[in-house]
C-alpha cells in the first residue's frame, strides 16, 4: 500500500515572509500546537463507522485508517447507485485488521434505512457514525439522508452546493464534521496562512497570483483546498484572481511534468501558489504536495473520534470543521 508523502515548502525572497508565520506557530494556544496533543481517552469499543463510497479508493483508505486507529466498521455501507450490492473485505496492511462490509446502492433507500435501524438497535443511537467519500453530485442528497436518519457524519467529499449543505445541516442542529481537506497538517498550514492574512492584510498588494493544482484524473471537481487557500491569499493580495483562473491538471503526462511521482498517478494532490511582484523581480511560492491518500484517511478517522466525543459531551448538534478537530487536540 502506498503511503502518503507530504511536502510543504515556503520559498521566499527573504526571511521576513517565513518569519511572519512564527507567532501563529509558536502561540501555545494556536491550532498548530494542538498537533502535539493526544486524543481523548474516550472508549470507542461501541462505536461503529459506516464508510460510504467504497469501493472507491478514498473511502476504502478511510475505512482502513479507522481499523488502524481502533475503530470498528459497520457491517453495512452505502455505495454508488450504479454499483451492484456486494460484500467486500477491508484490510489494513499496517495492523493486519480486517472487516467485511456489505455495500448497498444509494438507490436502495428502504434497505439502507432498515439496516441503519438494526445497527442503531444493536450499538446505540450515538454509536453509529458515517464517513462520506462519495461523489460531488451526491453531497447534498447524502447530507439530507444523514440528517433524516439522525446519522452523525464526517463529510470529506468536496463539491456540491456548499452553502445549501451548511444550511441543511446547521439548520437541523445535526452533528457533523465538514471540511474540504481532512489532512490535519495541511489544515494547520491553512490556519497559519489565515492568521497571516488577518494580521497583515494587503501586504502583497500589486502582486499577481498564479495557482496550479494536480490531482488524479478521476477527481471530478476543482480542489476545495485550493479554493480555501486562495481565499486567504487574496486577503494578502489585491489581485482579481478567481477560481476559474486555477490551472487544473488531470492528465498523467502533465502531472509527471509538474513533479508528481509516476507511482502516485492514482492518488495525489500537488498544489503550487505563486505571488509575483509587479516588476517580476520578486516571487513567493507556497507548495503542499501529497502522494497517496493516507494523510487524508487518518485525519478523517481522527475526525470520527472527535465527533464521537462531541455526541457524548454536547446536548445540541453542530457543524464542526477540521480546525475544531485540531484545536481540541483530537489527533493521533
Amino acid at each position: 500500500m502506498m503511503l502518503s508523502r507530504l511536502s510543504l515548502f515556503f520559498l521566499t525572497a527573504n526571511a521576513a515572509f517565513a518569519g511572519a508565520f512564527t507567532p501563529a506557530l509558536q502561540n501555545k494556544n494556536s491550532v498548530v500546537s494542538a498537533l502535539q496533543l493526544s486524543s481523548s481517552s474516550l472508549n470507542y469499543d461501541d462505536v461503529q463507522v459506516m464508510v460510504n463510497g467504497m469501493p472507491g479508493p478514498m473511502a476504502t483508505a478511510a475505512a482502513e485508517a479507522c481499523l488502524r486507529k481502533g475503530l470498528k466498521l459497520s457491517p453495512v455501507a452505502m455505495t454508488g447507485p450504479d454499483i451492484e450490492s456486494s460484500t467486500i473485505t477491508v484490510y489494513d496492511g499496517v495492523t493486519g485488521k480486517s472487516s467485511d462490509v456489505r455495500l448497498i446502492p444509494a438507490t436502495e433507500t428502504e434497505e439502507l434505512e432498515s439496516a441503519i435501524a438494526g445497527l442503531k438497535s444493536s450499538c446505540g443511537d450515538e454509536n453509529l457514525l458515517c464517513i462520506d467519500y462519495t461523489h460531488p453530485s451526491a453531497v447534498n442528497s447524502n447530507a439530507k439522508f444523514y440528517v433524516k436518519n439522525k446519522l452523525p457524519f464526517v463529510m470529506g467529499t468536496t463539491g456540491g452546493d456548499r452553502d445549501q449543505l451548511m444550511a441543511d445541516v446547521e439548520g437541523s442542529k445535526h452533528f457533523a464534521v465538514i471540511a474540504p481537506n481532512m489532512g490535519k497538517q495541511i489544515v494547520a498550514l491553512q490556519s497559519a496562512l489565515e492568521d497571516l492574512a488577518t494580521k497583515f492584510p494587503s501586504s502583497f498588494a500589486g502582486y499577481k497570483l498564479e495557482v496550479t493544482e494536480s490531482h488524479q484524473k478521476t477527481k471530478a471537481d476543482t480542489s476545495g483546498t485550493a479554493k480555501a487557500v486562495i481565499d486567504s491569499i487574496k486577503k494578502l493580495s489585491d489581485d482579481d484572481f478567481t477560481y476559474d483562473d486555477i490551472e487544473m491538471i488531470r492528465d498523467d503526462e502533465e502531472a509527471v511534468a509538474f513533479g508528481v511521482p509516476a507511482d502516485a498517478m492514482k492518488g495525489h494532490a500537488f498544489h503550487t501558489y505563486t505571488l509575483t511582484s509587479p516588476d517580476g523581480s520578486t516571487s513567493f511560492q507556497l507548495q503542499h504536495n501529497v502522494a497517496g491518500r493516507t494523510i487524508y484517511a487518518e485525519g478523517t478517522a481522527d475526525a470520527v473520534k472527535f465527533l464521537a466525543k462531541k455526541l457524548r459531551t454536547e446536548d445540541e448538534g453542530n457543524v464542526f470543521s477540521m480546525i475544531n478537530v485540531l484545536e481540541e487536540g483530537a489527533l493521533e
